[in-house]
Order: C-alpha cells, then structure tokens, then sequence
C-alpha cells in the first residue's frame, strides 16, 4: 500500500488531465474511499463532507468505482485492456448507516446496520466509494434554479450525484453530472519528430507517447500508462507523431484517434492514434453501473496538442414522480461526456464517454411548456486546425439512461448519442479523421431495469400448523417499504394473494413477519413474496414450497443471524434421509452433512466461525423436495 499511495501522487500529477466544468451547480453528496471491510465495518479515507455528511441513521450507496478487471490483458498488442473478467466492477447497494467513528470531526470507521450484500474488492487494482444518499424534501422537493452537480472524480472519490425524494421532485435546474467520471489522459512530453510509431500499446509517459485516459480497472502501474491501447473503457492516446487520442467507452466504445502526421502531409500508415475504450453494454443494468471512460490525450511536437477530455458520472435518483412546472427552457437530468479542445498543430485528444443516468421513478408529469431532456452522451473528440494530415480525437462512446418502469415520452425527450470523431486537417479524409464512438445513438437507453433490492431479505419459510399453513419471514434492512403481499400457487399454477402486510417504511433493525394461509391446498403449496416500495416499485422473493400433508412437520434455522454456530432443528420426520449443503454467496461450498433422521425431533449443528461475515445459502433437501433458506454470518 505504501508503494501504492507514492506512486500514485506522481503518476497522476503526470497521466492526468483535468479539464474544468465550470459551472454554479452545486453537490449534495459525502463522499469516502473504503479502504477495508470487516464484516459490516468499513475503514474509510479521503473522506469530503463538504456537502453533506455522513451520520447514524442515515441512507449511504456502497459502489464499486475500479477493479482488477484487465487480468493478463496486458501485451503489448491491441488487446492490451481487453476485460479480463469484470469482478465486482459497478456493484453498488444502498445501506443504512448504524453507528461511526470520527478522527478530526471526519469518519474514519462506518458500520452498517447489516453485512454488504455483494463481495467488494479493496486491493491495488480497486477502489470502492461510499456516498451519502440523502433524503431531500418533506416529502416533496423543487430542485434550485442554481442546479445540482456532482464533485468530480479525483482518483478516490467524487463522480456521483445520488439523492432521494419520497415525494414529488419537481426540476427546478438541471441535475448532472457532466464531465465528472473518469479523467482524460494527459499530452505527452513535448518533443521533435521521431518517426511514426503503431505498435506501442502500452508503455511510460514520455516524449512520443501520450498519456490513456482513465476506466474502470485502478491503473498502478507506469510501464501502463501510455501509448495506443486502450485502458479498458479509457481511451488510448496519440503516439508519436501528432496523432489524436482515442474517445472514451461506456455503453458503447470510444472511436480511434486520428491517422497522425508525417513530412509528406498524408499521415502515418498504418495509423498510430489511439484505440477507442472497450463497451460496457454487456455488464450494465440496475444493479450494475459505469461512469464514463476519459479520453486518451493527444500527440504533440509543436506544444500545441490537447489532453483528453472527462467522461460523464453517475446520477441516482429515487422519487415518486418527477415533474416540471410553469413555462422554461429545457429541464435537463444529464451525465454527458466532455468535449475535447481542438488543437493547431498537433494531436487532439479524444471525447469523454457517457456516464449512467439511473431513475427509480413510478410516474412522471412533465409540462409542455417546460420539457425534461434527459441524456449521457458522448463527447466530441477535439480537431487538428492545419493543413496537413495530424490527429483528430476520437468521440466518446455513449453512455446508458436506465429506467426501473416505463421510459417517459411526454414531453421528455432521452438521448444517448455518440461523440463525433474530430477532424486531423482541413480537408482529410474520413479515413484520416478521429472516427465517432461506436454503436447506434439512442441504444443506451435501458427501460424496466431490476435494482438493488430495498429490502435485504434474510429468510422466508413456511409450515404446516394444524389445518392452516403459518409463512413467517425476516428482513435486516428496509428502505422506502410499503407492503407486502403473499402471493399462493397451487400445483396446477392456480394464484392467490394473502395480504397485505404492512411494511416497516425504513429499518435498520430485524423485523420478523408472520402470516396464516388458513386454506392451503392438500398436497403441495407454493409462496413467495411480493414487496411494494412507496413508490409502487415491486420485487419479489423465490418461490417455496410447503407440502401440506396432515402432519406438523418443519424445520427450524437459528440463530440467525448468526456469530458462527448454526443448528438446523427438524420437527414431524421420522425414518427420512436428508442432506443439508451450505454455500456462499459466490456458490462455493462450505459445508455438507447427510444423515438418517430417526426421532420426530433431530438437530444437526455447522460451525461457521472461520468463515467470513456475509450472506450464506442453507438447502434442505428430503429426496425431490428441496427448501433454502437465507443465513447472515457476522
């Protein structure tokens, strides 16, 4: 870590460009880097309460900003920067906050009110973020005119706006995160003429070669950090000569750098610009996001070349409806990448790709005479001004919209458009010229996106009781909660509900449910549950199955949660073989027992003290019958 945290002083005050977004919008995030994670402790550093700060009680978004994803995609060759393996890379949960500890009036620990769902990864090659996710209103909440913004990412933190309204939010400026993703690459040191060189994928920042723009793997390492490849859904930059920086990727890849120079005026062939940055559209959903790749920085002898430029980052919001009102210009929800600058001279450096717009939203009622644009496009790559084929940058790749329900089309209009590839001369050729980002506009934008559950779960079971069946469930955590609803289906597929049963709103604590089925069906019943947010978002458990044969027959999973001793305690079975397995949440298995239950009564006891704190899978199974339930290890 001590080599880490040198290295990256230097190497980002070299590989960096910061390309400023001016404007008076205004943050409403905290912001930390989790450097580890304990269970449901978090040591936190580079912590910003600027804006907002980080208390008990309070909503938080555990994210995934970078990880090891580049594995042995590291050649010197145009695959160097290839996704290896995507790991945790834009896993994201909202969590509560139970309790902090503070060095200097600023948190160094936070604990959760329950363990992180999803595995995180704090080494080398990744970074992960906690952002404050304020709620904003009583329960409605008008946007200032001044508009929102989110502080832009510098390496450990920033890049987000995040916020909640339980209400209506109705916009009153415009909500963005514009240019705050990842950061262009820088120019290169300036120099003469060398010789045209297009089989550099990688290497130092130097004379004859600019520097990548920055993505989703956490880049440590300088022999990586210029040169044509490019740096996941970072762009490449220029080589030598004067050749354009490639376009960041986000839903879609970046374009290529322009063509470069030579004496003779027709440029380099092959061309030497950088490669565009790698798409994302594979990975993305609700529960997966990507702020947008930077742009690689453009080639330059003449000093008058120019650095890539920013992507988009992230905006979340969470509202019952979103509305306009009165007469206006266009509101705007925005993640746009930034353009780059033209150059003279020299090489330009690519467009910032696209970050994610993500709106968990029931309804909408935007006015005719104040329409919503909502968009995460790409930015242009910068042009060459000369005569004489240089280096145009490459457009930035467009980024994603997201909706959880229907997509909005009264009077809103969404975009997610490609940057367009800048220009090596006046007068080149397509061919010479940066090239767009890739893929058809408008192919980002996402509709009916499952996201991160906003109730954690922990188990949900079902027994015979006599004549009746009894459903009990428990939850850890509840954000926005409703209801509940107990959805029966028989074995000809024949549905009922139960119901409802009110939900908490927002808990931090465990909660247990109880409800009776007092008509089951002789044979097998199905059940699971159905939870209905605020906002009449709904997700829905697995179903389970209870066989109602006349007999009082269960079984019971305690304590859980649980330190580290489980007993699994069978009630009504006599003479049956069963196999109980229990996995982690990756799949892996770590315990298997089968026994002979001989009494009415049996228990069988796991030891899950050296296992990590996290969420584990108990399956049950009595020949073809088969329940799991849901354990928490702390």
């Amino acid at each position: 870590m001590k080599l880490y945290g040198v290295f990256s002083g230097w190497m980002m005050a070299a590989l960096i460009a910061m390309p400023s977004v001016v404007g008076a919008q205004t943050p409403v995030n905290g912001y930390g880097r989790v450097a580890a994670i304990a269970g449901s402790t978090l040591t936190v550093t580079n912590v910003s309460e600027t804006y907002d700060t980080f208390e008990d009680g309070e909503f938080v978004i555990v994210m995934q900003m970078q990880d090891d994803v580049i594995g042995g995609n590291t050649g010197n060759s145009a695959t160097f920067g290839d996704v290896s393996a995507i790991q945790s890379a834009g896993l994201y949960e909202v969590a509560i906050i139970a309790s902090h500890t503070e060095v200097s009036f600023l948190p160094n620990t936070i604990t959760l009110a329950s363990a992180l769902s999803n595995t995180y990864h704090t080494g080398v090659n990744a970074c992960v973020q906690i952002i404050s996710y304020p709620t904003l209103g009583s329960p409605n909440y008008t946007s200032p005119a001044s508009g929102i913004s989110a502080s832009l990412w510098d390496g450990n933190t920033g890049g987000v706006t995040a916020f909640r309204v339980n209400g209506i939010l109705t916009i009153g400026g415009s909500i963005n995160a514009d240019g705050a993703g990842f950061r262009g690459g820088s120019k290169n040191v300036t120099n003469g003429y060398t010789g045209c060189d297009g089989t550099t994928y990688r290497t130092t920042v130097g004379t004859r070669y600019a520097g990548k723009g920055e993505g989703i793997y956490l880049n440590t390492n300088a022999g990586y950090a210029a040169g044509r490849g490019k740096m996941l859904n970072g762009g490449g930059g220029g080589n030598d000569v004067n050749a354009g920086g490639a376009g960041g990727g986000n839903y879609s890849a970046g374009g290529d750098g322009g063509i470069g120079w030579t004496p003779a005026g027709t440029g380099c062939s092959p061309g030497v610009g950088g490669l565009g940055g790698t798409f994302l559209s594979a990975y993305i959903s609700g529960s997966r996001l990507f702020m947008g790749g930077g742009g690689g920085g453009g080639h330059e002898n003449d000093g008058v070349g120019t650095a890539g430029s920013n992507g988009g980052g992230l905006v979340l919001i969470r509202a019952n409806s979103i509305a306009t009102s009165g007469i206006c210009a266009n509101r705007t929800i925005s993640a746009n990448g930034v353009a780059a600058v033209n150059a003279v001279n020299d090489g330009s450096g690519g467009g910032g790709a696209g970050g994610t717009v993500l709106l968990e939203v029931a309804a909408y009622a935007i006015n005719a005479a104040c329409p919503l644009v909502i968009s995460a496009n790409g930015g242009n790559g910068g042009s060459s001004v000369t005569s004489g084929a240089h280096g145009g940058g490459g457009g930035g790749g467009q980024g994603a919209v997201i909706f959880s329900g229907a997509q909005p089309v009264s009077n809103v209009t969404t975009q997610t458009t490609v940057g367009i590839g800048g220009s090596s001369c006046v007068g080149c050729t397509t061919s010479q010229n940066g090239s767009n980002g890739s893929g058809t506009n408008n192919s980002g934008i996402l509709i009916g996106n499952q996201n991160p559950l906003p109730v954690e779960l922990l188990n949900f079971s079902g027994i015979q009781n006599g004549s009746q069946v009894d459903l009990t469930w428990q939850t850890a955590t509840e954000i926005d909660n409703d209801y509940f609803i107990v959805e029966h289906m028989d074995a000809a597929g024949n549905k009922k509900e139960l119901g409802p049963v009110d939900g908490a709103g927002n808990s931090s604590q465990l909660l247990n449910y109880r409800l009776t089925d007092f008509t089951p069906d002789q044979g097998v019943n199905y059940y699971r549950l159905r939870q209905v947010d605020f906002n009449g978002t709904t997700d829905y458990s697995e179903w389970i199955a209870v066989d109602f044969a006349g007999t009082d027959q269960h079984v019971s999973v305690f304590p859980n949660p649980t330190t580290g001793t489980l007993q699994v305690l069978f009630s009504g079975y006599s003479d049956q073989q069963v196999t109980v397995t229990i996995t982690d949440i990756s799949g892996r298995q770590v315990s298997e027992k089968q026994v002979q239950i001989t009494g009415s009564e049996s228990t069988l006891n796991f030891d899950l003290e050296e296992e990590p704190a996290g969420i584990y899978f108990l399956s049950v199974t009595f020949g073809d019958k088969r329940n799991v339930y849901r354990v928490v290890r702390y």
